[in-house]
């Protein structure tokens, strides 16, 4: 059994700093940030926080958005900001094809170390107290870490498909 290293923690205020480090360790990579509700482009943290606090509850969301929570995923030991993971609810037709119910990403510097499938594992956790009984997960079928991860909390690839000139996989995870 591995040792849990990380906790899954609502973003708040005191994260800041922290929230927007972990931002711009991704645009020095030119990477993209998934599983991050928008970090990437929003006007302030605090515009982000309240997108994200909103972005929970049916009633405040606008458009085809769903309800979602967002995480920060911390070392246990030092509160320090690895990764971020993003829980969508339920599907839309949206999901259904490119997104699934869980997106993530960890920052480069703390990579190759296990935090995305333990992140992951947490997440999935979460699912079960939202009563999804099944998780759908969706990555680039190129990205051999992010399958590598679905697979060590044991995804079985549904299906691949080209979308725009990229080839997806979907993975499903049972919750049961």
């Amino acid at each position: 059994m591995m040792v849990e290293r990380l906790k899954l923690v609502l973003p708040k205020a005191e994260y800041e700093a922290a929230c927007l480090t972990y931002r711009k360790e991704f645009q020095q990579g030119n990477e993209v940030m998934h599983g991050t509700s928008g970090l990437a482009h929003a006007e302030s943290f605090d515009a982000w926080l309240r997108d994200v606090e909103d972005g929970q509850y049916e009633d405040r969301l606008v458009g085809n958005r769903i309800p979602a929570t967002t995480y920060l995923a911390v070392t246990i030991d030092t509160n320090h900001l690895v990764g971020i993971v993003n829980i969508r609810h339920k599907l839309n037709d949206y999901l259904k094809t490119l997104g699934g119910h869980i997106g993530y990403s960890v920052r480069k510097s703390e990579r190759q170390r296990g935090y995305a499938t333990e992140m992951l594992g947490l997440a999935l956790e979460s699912c079960k107290t939202l009563g999804i009984p099944r998780a759908l997960i969706t990555c680039d079928q190129d990205n051999h870490a992010s399958a590598k991860t679905i697979k060590n909390n044991h995804g079985q690839l549904e299906r691949t498909f080209m979308h725009e000139g990229t080839m997806i996989e979907h993975y499903w995870i049972e919750l049961n």
